[in-house]
């Protein structure tokens, strides 16, 4: 399945058991050798009795990540698609939290992704004595590059994102960048890097360098974080139409600080297959 281009390999853990190693992960995601995706994507029964599903996420390199918004609308449409539920709207539990995907009458799915979350600690990001600036209500922080500097935002959307604004998306060296920050110390987890591009209040364009998997067609999560991100600078509001290189999102927020983040976009069937692990 897919989401905007974000691709993932599905795994029903619900119907039967899998215990997957990271030597099994890598190999699913491998496109050469395996499969071939961003993430593996695994459904499991939630020990909660009031929530529908547990929603475990692993990278390409085998480690396991927190949070995957385009995963996550993938997810309600490969539940109803194996005959898990027929809901419409489900509750998810992640690595931290709960999500609500929901099955919109258009075909897309909106996610309730959750509060942002500002506190460094919980990134975790330590900046110690970075250089800081604010932009709006957007903290900054600079790093040192061999051409210049780069300032970017922090703050995590279930995961760490920093996101940077650019002039042109088309143009930027993510993949150089994105490893600049993402694998930078003051990130003891690493960090997804997102590059944003704002057109108007409204409108942006963005890549985004993802921990473990380098660039993706699409970011749920990073995108929700850099829209934040650029709500918070006073560079977009209430809603944006977000453009990725896969496809179309939407975001929208009220700019509360404790109120949800909401994610739109696509999520499409590919194809159903069997694996022996």
């Amino acid at each position: 399945m897919h989401g905007a281009g974000n691709d993932f390999v599905m795994l029903d853990g619900v119907s039967q058991t899998l215990e997957l190693r990271a030597e099994d992960i890598r190999f699913i995601a491998d496109r050469h050798l395996g499969i071939g995706a961003d993430q593996v994507l695994l459904v499991s029964t939630s020990e909660n009795p009031n929530v529908d599903f547990r929603y475990r996420i692993f990278n390409q390199d085998g480690s396991e990540v927190e949070q995957c918004g385009n995963g996550a609308r993938c997810f309600v449409k490969f539940v109803r698609h194996c005959g898990l539920t027929d809901k419409k709207k489900i509750l998810v539990q992640t690595m931290k939290t709960v999500i609500e995907p929901e099955l919109l009458a258009d075909g897309r799915v909106k996610v309730n992704m959750g509060a942002p979350i500002f506190d460094l600690s919980q990134l975790p990001f330590a900046p110690g004595a970075l250089p800081t600036r604010y932009l709006g209500r957007a903290k900054q922080w600079q790093l040192d590059h061999a051409e210049g500097s780069l300032w970017f935002a922090a703050l995590s959307m279930g995961n760490p994102t920093a996101t940077v604004f650019v002039q042109n998306v088309g143009t930027t060296p993510v993949d150089q960048w994105g490893q600049l920050i993402g694998e930078h110390p003051i990130f003891p987890n690493r960090t997804n890097v997102a590059f944003l591009e704002v057109l108007d209040k409204n409108n942006a364009r963005i890549r985004v360098f993802e921990r473990g998997a380098g660039e993706t067609l699409a970011c749920g999560s990073g995108t929700c974080a850099a829209i934040v991100a650029a709500m918070n600078a006073g560079l977009c509001q209430d809603f944006v139409e977000v453009q990725a290189q896969g496809g179309q999102l939407r975001i929208e927020w009220d700019g509360l600080e404790d109120s949800p983040v909401y994610l739109i976009g696509p999520a499409e069937h590919v194809f159903d297959g069997e694996l022996e692990i």
